[in-house]
């Protein structure tokens, strides 16, 4: 299974990335809390962010790397790389474009997700956290144009079978963050001022991570250089495949954009569902993004051979291993969120009442991670397949749903409501993806799949059982100590990992020989 030796090659390098992007969160909790600053910077942030979620995590690879896999296949790697030099004109056109509108407009187009800032200068720090997410976002869009250059490479370098350094070069972004943050805090930088160091961190990384691809494909013999942009047969192909990828693979984002739009309408809502986000963003990343990223390539190359059985059971095993690995982390948000949020935040600005609302947002997007992982194993099977329209139509109705939703959970149980509608949505477009996947016959769950699914669930209750009981004995150790309080959280997930670990065995939901025979390096053909 050479599948999940791919996905561990960049679920561990993810790992690596997400680690260091909770130690940034932790940070930045500690430096700017939930307020002003912090609502602004979270704001600012979401544009580049979003559009480097939805490139570089699959979105663009929906498109590319189908089509990249087809010249290799028929054309060989000189027209191969041709191709990818026309779209990376195209692409860099029309990301700069964008980046050129957006700095012109900030001030009006930042309404779109941060309208419900307050506008008016704060009597106590005299700061507007509206303009201010202005000046942060006119600082970070840049980054934008970086990251779809990184997108492509990667999108490359992935279809060689050469997945570290893709996965790797997110680490880069968490380095320069933390970097900026330790600095701020040896200088006694005031909040506004981390802001501004934080968004020049943030565009400087984006340099970096593209010269790391770019000689990554160099290394690789990819011959890449600028041509003039044209729109080819090949682009217009990309294009109209890609528009609709850009679509249905960053519905989560969309998603979470209108919850971000709706959430600044109360004072720091915005920031607790943000900090909710990162920490289910980090086995999101590590399983569903990396799963999603390794099937893309795997399913098309056996898809250009005609081998549809190949497909199918690559698609089974994806949804086993998504299970395995997701559902105990769906279950230990779901039941301890207070205590993981307090380990990991609760110091300096980050107060406990902080942490009561996080807490509350995390658990809603805990019901829906198991969706989220979904929704990155299932697109690939229609992406490999040159089909983006069909997840384009659901993710809108999903979009129809979370907005709607949305709207009336926030006034009805508060703003973790709009984690919860999220969450909905997401179950009601995996749904509807798995549905049209039995239909086409593009998708026949075998009998291991089956068998093995209720033994998975049976094994995180088991887990949740013990983390229900352990996570009250251990709360009182937390001391606001960084180090103290991360070996506590470190010792109950440990024994959590141990209890699932345990179950799982004598409920016979995974055979440890599975993983064994994907790690063996096989000899070539």
């Amino acid at each position: 299974m050479r599948l999940l030796r791919s996905t561990a090659i960049i679920g561990s390098l993810t790992l690596v990335s997400r680690i260091l992007g909770l130690i940034r969160d932790v940070l930045i909790a500690r430096f700017l809390g939930a307020g002003i600053v912090s609502d602004a910077f979270f704001t600012a942030f979401k544009l580049p962010n979003v559009f480097r979620r939805m490139f570089a995590e699959g979105a663009f690879n929906a498109a590319f790397v189908p089509l990249y896999a087809r010249r290799i296949e028929e054309d060989g790697e000189a027209a191969a790389d041709g191709f990818a030099q026309e779209a990376m004109a195209a692409l860099l056109v029309m990301v700069a474009a964008i980046v050129i509108l957006f700095e012109l407009t900030m001030p009006w187009s930042l309404a779109v997700i941060g309208g419900g800032l307050d506008r008016a200068v704060d009597a106590e720090t005299g700061l507007s956290p509206y303009f201010l997410a202005v000046v942060y976002a006119q600082i970070t869009m840049p980054y934008l144009i970086f990251m779809s250059m990184t997108a492509l490479f990667s999108g490359i370098l992935n279809t060689r079978n050469h997945f570290a350094l893709a996965a790797a070069v997110p680490i880069v972004l968490n380095i320069f963050m933390i970097s900026a943050l330790f600095f701020a805090g040896q200088a006694g930088f005031g909040q506004q001022n981390i802001g501004y160091l934080l968004a020049a961190a943030i565009t400087a990384s984006g340099v970096v991570q593209m010269g790391l691809v770019l000689w990554g494909c160099q290394k690789a013999g990819v011959k890449i250089g600028l041509k003039r942009p044209r729109i080819t047969p090949g682009v217009k192909r990309l294009f109209i495949l890609g528009v609709p990828g850009l679509i249905s693979a960053g519905i989560t984002q969309i998603n979470l954009l209108v919850g971000h739009l709706i959430a600044t309408t109360m004072p720091s809502a915005a920031s607790w569902l943000t900090y909710a986000d990162r920490l289910y963003q980090l086995p999101l990343g590590m399983i569903g993004i990396a799963m999603g990223v390794a099937l893309l390539p795997a399913l098309s190359r056996r898809l250009r051979a005609g081998d549809e059985t190949g497909a199918k059971m690559s698609l089974n095993r994806a949804l086993e291993i998504a299970a395995f690995l997701t559902l105990p982390a769906a279950f230990a948000l779901a039941v301890i969120p207070e205590f993981l949020i307090a380990g990991l935040f609760e110091r300096g600005a980050f107060t406990s009442g902080t942490t009561e609302q996080v807490a509350k947002a995390l658990r809603m997007f805990a019901y829906g991670l198991p969706a989220f992982v979904l929704l990155k194993v299932l697109t690939p099977a229609f992406f490999a397949r040159e089909n983006t329209k069909t997840p384009m139509i659901y993710a809108g109705l999903s979009a129809v749903i979370n907005i709607g939703l949305g709207l009336y959970l926030f006034h009805t149980i508060g703003f973790h409501g709009l984690a919860l509608a999220t969450s909905v949505a997401a179950w009601v477009n995996a749904i509807c993806l798995i549905w049209i996947l039995l239909k086409d016959n593009s998708f026949d769950p075998d009998k291991r799949l089956l068998s093995r699914l209720p033994r998975i669930v049976l094994a995180c209750a088991a887990m949740s059982v013990g983390l229900i009981a352990l996570a009250p004995k251990a709360a009182p150790y937390l001391s606001g100590n960084f180090l103290k309080d991360f070996i506590v959280l470190g010792l109950i997930c440990g024994i959590g990992f141990v209890i699932y670990a345990a179950a799982a065995a004598l409920l016979r939901a995974f055979n440890m020989n599975d993983i064994r025979d994907a790690l063996k390096r096989r000899p070539a053909a």
